[in-house]
């Protein structure tokens, strides 16, 4: 019973970390890729846009397939605060 309740556990957890962080992960690292691209500013948007939905079917599988729920954590939410403070500090867009 015990055993049953921490896999649940831990299955929630991914989960949660693969449809909330991976959406995460996936708007800040787009964000920053459409603020760094060369080109112009709705071009990259669009660019951008069109590589969010592949990032983030990407990452939902990987986070189901990794077997360590903690680097899944750490990869995830690390990309997620890491690119959108790169996003921040970069400030706004002219």
């Amino acid at each position: 019973m015990a055993g049953s309740l921490l896999n649940g556990s831990r299955m929630a957890a991914r989960t949660i970390t693969a449809i909330v962080g991976g959406y995460a992960a996936a708007a800040g690292s787009v964000s920053l890729l459409a603020r760094v691209l060369p080109i112009d500013r709705a071009e990259a948007t669009i660019w951008a846009m069109t590589l969010s939905f592949l990032l983030y079917a990407a990452i939902i599988l990987w986070a189901f397939h990794e077997i360590r729920l903690l680097r899944v954590a750490g990869i995830i939410w690390g990309t997620a605060i890491g690119s959108t403070a790169c996003v921040l500090l970069l400030g706004p867009a002219l």
